[in-house]
């Protein structure tokens, strides 16, 4: 009970400390300890983070695929696989995923072996949540320096390295040229395009083909990604200026 009061007290206290500076990220907990899991997520949501839970760590990858956490907050000793198997797992499918570890252990080596396996951070337990909460600061804020590896906007996630796009926690399945096109508009929210600027930056400065081409893969991405097409809430059209996300 010790424990869980140190939680709920760090909790309102960090709650307070960092309304000048607000910072929200969408977090998988993965973590066996279910009084400790439910005591942080009330702790970090109360904050303004949304958690995501995780208690096994057979499922943990398939947790990190199907809800595309911004960070992932991992104990070492959990059931069906141990920490440092799911880091590895994470790093070759997802590169830029910030991670923090978690561990009982105060050994040295153990922290060593995480930091050296592509952990971000390593936090030994026990700890307030103020201190992860500066953990979590401090590490998204390293992430959002570094070239920009994934891009959410709405409903849709678009991962700029491995090529692939999900809407509602659903891949879907575009062209490299439907990718291109995406991947242009969203990182330049706001601006215009037009069709021969997009020919150039998605064709090349050789395409020989007519503009209009812009207009049909920009229909065939409307198909993929919007609730309705006909009437896109996504990829704009600026009439006689071209296409742009806002």
């Amino acid at each position: 009970m010790f424990f869980m009061i140190k939680w709920f007290v760090g909790g309102s206290r960090v709650a307070k400390s960092v309304e000048t500076e607000r910072l929200t990220v969408r977090l998988l907990l993965i973590d066996d300890d279910q009084v400790l899991v439910k005591g942080l997520s009330r702790s970090l949501t109360a904050i303004g983070h949304e958690v995501l839970t995780c208690y096994h760590g057979g499922s943990a990858l398939a947790e990190v695929e199907a809800k595309l956490p911004d960070m992932v907050i991992l104990d070492v000793m959990l059931p069906g696989k141990d920490g440092f198997t799911i880091l590895r797992e994470i790093r070759a499918k997802y590169p830029d995923l910030p991670v923090i570890m978690l561990t009982a252990r105060s050994e040295d080596i153990d922290k060593v072996l995480g930091l050296e396996m592509g952990a971000d951070d390593y936090l030994a337990k026990p700890f307030s949540v103020r201190e992860l909460e500066a953990r979590i600061k401090a590490v998204a804020r390293r992430s959002r320096r570094a070239p920009q590896a994934q891009i959410r906007k709405g409903d849709l996630l678009l991962d700029l390295h491995g090529k692939r796009v999900w809407k509602n926690e659903r891949e879907i399945s575009l062209t490299p040229r439907e990718f291109d096109l995406l991947a242009l508009f969203f990182k330049n929210p706001g601006v215009v395009f037009s069709r021969e600027r997009i020919l150039e930056l998605c064709w090349g400065y050789d395409f020989l083909g007519d503009s209009r081409a812009v207009d049909i893969q920009v229909s065939r991405l409307r198909d993929k990604i919007e609730d309705h097409p006909g009437n896109p809430k996504t990829v704009l059209t600026k009439r006689g200026f071209g296409y742009y996300c806002e």
